[in-house]
């Protein structure tokens, strides 16, 4: 079975960082897309960012780029999301994801999801 674990998540004030991590287990990690998506209460989950199979191809939404990178260790099948000048509109459940062979950019093309770790930055 395949697994996607969350962490990292927690309170932070505006201004503040976070590093989410991801452990993947029963894929082979490698060979996937994996990436990051969010929902606010109310609101559809959207994209955030992404990699590809080897770390190169990295995607972020425009509302992260230059805050949030996006990294992943394929020794250990984990993917972090280091998230630094967070704002209040950045509350939100974060999930990650991932998609087999092919790029990562919409909820729809994902393969497997993780159960989501909420974010809450405080102003």
């Amino acid at each position: 079975q395949v697994q996607l674990v969350e962490s990292g998540g927690g309170l932070v004030q505006a201004g503040g960082s976070l590093r989410l991590s991801c452990a993947a287990s029963g894929l082979t990690f490698s060979t996937y897309y994996v990436g990051w998506f969010r929902q606010a209460p109310g609101k559809e989950r959207d994209f955030v960012a992404s990699i590809g199979w080897s770390g190169g191809d990295t995607r972020y939404a425009d509302s992260v780029k230059g805050r949030f990178t996006i990294s992943r260790d394929n020794a250990n099948n984990t993917v972090f999301l280091q998230m630094n000048s967070l704002k209040p509109e950045d509350t939100a459940v974060y999930h990650c994801a991932a998609r087999k062979f092919w790029v990562l950019s919409t909820a729809s093309g994902v393969d497997y999801w993780g159960q989501g770790i909420q974010v809450t930055v405080s102003s």
